[in-house]
């Protein structure tokens, strides 16, 4: 009868997830909201249709897994390493600061400097799942300010581990803290480097004996066995089970099987990412909410500002641009799920109160809650903070031109907006067949790796007109704009049009609102890379077929005008 009861718990939190996902994206905001809200409905604090929220939350772990799991397989090392400083030390000062900003917190809560620390270490972690998946349904992952987050985000979940050894060390002062944080170090570097062995010689071999069976069911299991089995061995050695996930996705990234082992653990991830959601929102206590609301407002305003501030600042610290910097602080400005774990660590310890569990409880919710709109506010407070006297010079978009002589005498060029993926290979076509262009990008290291390429280039962003204007745009032909952030490539459209009426403009969009979208802010052509992916398929499949490539081209044409007209 229990299972049975687990049943029904699963299927209203997915009925309820699919009723709120669905009402809140007709108001315009991210699907996450609704899970969240559709959780808190259902749990226990309110209408009470759920009997047992921890035997959903069990599942709801199995989302973090998946979750965490893709990410490795699509994750770039190679993309990373361009913020590595700023993720390794940027993301270690980040959690130092915080655990410190903690101290005058827990003055304000009655609490010595032992919870104070202790309260500091719980607003320091992030929550990784609701960053990840904000950044993804922005597809913002590969924007700057999506690859400085993740590693902050990294770093975090690193840190979990020397966490877990020092903070229980606070209820006993006088213990020992050096050998049970060497312990734990050296159970990291044994996972770490098995790891390491099995992704190189062991899990290749694996997946290819398996996926010789041609048996769809067989590879899935085996991705599941992976993904799974990673996690629970890296928790059994005291990291995060997130964690393990992670570090599998990254051993099959290095597989010539990461496409398909991403295609077929992608609806998992989904669904067991949503449960995960709904257990979070059934946490959410009403009552204590409605009695401590001053009190909670106030941690969250303190946490939501306090890390706002901390997680902007440094990668502006670091060289980054204040765009970038500003996105990437309102991204990670709230607390999550291994704050939870802490702070159960804590509470059963004796280190913090019930009461002020239940607060820092209900203030990471809080900050969840608003994690999705806090993201829809960043180009505003970019504005409102580029405007303060004298601190908006800090946020100010900053135009530094490499290669100036060489721009000024550009004509009938090509201006490429985002030297990413996108961009670089734009680049080497222009390049083998001789045409000039200039590159645009807020990425000072990539704007300094044109440089030395001996690019014309101008770091700053493609979306300010003042940027704009010295890349010769008057005289250019044509302006691409691959950036994956939406709103940015909308803006930069419409200053380059204002700067040149007769330019031709290229972007790419994500989704066909997208794509109308840009079209109306007057964009000559726009790039839907899911649907030219879909095109390719045709063409390969037809030519297998013995279609000639004139009939080919003409259906393909057809396809195109049909759907992007």
């Amino acid at each position: 009868m229990n299972e049975f009861n687990l049943i029904i718990d699963l299927v209203l939190a997915i009925i309820a997830a699919f009723v709120g996902g669905a009402i809140v994206m007709r108001m315009g905001q991210p699907p996450v909201l609704g899970y969240l809200l559709a959780g808190l409905a259902i749990g226990p604090h309110a209408i009470g249709l759920v009997s047992d929220v921890d035997r959903v939350r069990v599942l709801a772990e199995i989302g973090v897994a998946f979750l965490m799991f893709a990410l490795g397989v699509e994750f770039s090392l190679v993309e990373l390493r361009r913020v590595r400083n700023v993720a390794v030390f940027g993301g270690a000062t980040q959690i130092l600061l915080v655990m410190a900003m903690g101290l005058p917190v827990g003055r304000m809560l009655g609490l010595d400097w032992r919870g104070g620390i202790y309260l500091g270490s719980l607003m320091a972690l992030s929550s990784t799942m609701v960053a990840i998946k904000l950044l993804m349904d922005r597809g913002e992952m590969d924007s700057l300010h999506g690859r400085i987050a993740l590693g902050f985000l990294i770093v975090q979940d690193l840190s979990v581990v020397p966490l877990m050894v020092i903070l229980p060390t606070l209820a006993r002062p006088e213990g020992n803290l050096l050998v049970p944080l060497a312990i734990a170090v050296g159970k990291a570097v044994v996972v770490l480097l098995v790891t390491y062995y099995l992704g190189t010689r062991v899990i290749p071999w694996l997946l290819l004996r398996v996926a010789e069976t041609n048996s769809r069911e067989m590879f899935l299991l085996a991705v599941v066995t992976l993904a799974l089995g990673t996690a629970i061995a890296t928790n059994y050695f005291g990291l995060s089970f997130a964690f393990g996930a992670f570090l599998a996705g990254i051993i099959v990234s290095e597989s010539e099987f990461n496409r398909q082992v991403l295609a077929e653990i992608m609806p998992l991830r989904d669904i067991f990412a949503t449960l995960f959601f709904v257990s979070v929102g059934m946490l959410i206590n009403l009552s204590f909410v409605l009695t401590n609301a001053l009190m909670v407002l106030s941690v969250v305003g303190v946490i939501i500002i306090g890390k706002f501030v901390v997680c902007a600042a440094l990668p502006l610290a670091f060289g980054y641009p204040g765009r970038a910097a500003i996105f990437a602080g309102l991204t990670l400005a709230q607390i999550g799920e291994f704050s939870f774990v802490l702070a159960q660590l804590g509470l059963d310890r004796g280190i913090i109160s019930d009461y002020l569990y239940s607060l820092t409880l209900t203030a990471a919710l809080g900050t969840i809650l608003l994690a999705p709109t806090l993201l829809t506010l960043a180009p505003a407070t970019t504005k409102a903070l580029q405007s303060l006297p004298g601190l908006g010079r800090l946020f100010a978009e900053r135009a530094v031109v490499y290669g100036e002589k060489e721009m000024a005498q550009l004509t009938q060029h090509v201006v490429i907006a985002g030297f990413g993926r996108v961009g670089r290979e734009l680049a080497d076509a222009l390049e083998r067949r001789g045409f000039k262009y200039a590159v645009i990008d807020y990425n000072p290291h990539v704007v300094e790796e044109a440089k030395r390429r001996n690019i014309p280039a101008v770091y700053g962003d493609a979306a300010n007109e003042a940027v704009l204007a010295h890349v010769n745009l008057p005289k250019a032909r044509v302006l691409a704009i691959t950036l994956p952030e939406p709103a940015v490539a909308e803006v930069a459209i419409r200053n380059a049009r204002r700067i040149n009426s007769r330019l031709d403009i290229i972007v790419r969009a994500h989704s066909v609102l997208e794509l109308q979208r840009m079209r109306q802010t007057g964009a000559t052509e726009v790039v839907h890379p899911e649907f030219e992916a879909g095109l390719e398929f045709i063409r390969h499949t037809l030519h297998r077929f013995g279609v000639s490539r004139t009939e080919i081209q003409a259906f393909l044409n057809g396809r195109r005008e049909g759907y992007y007209g």
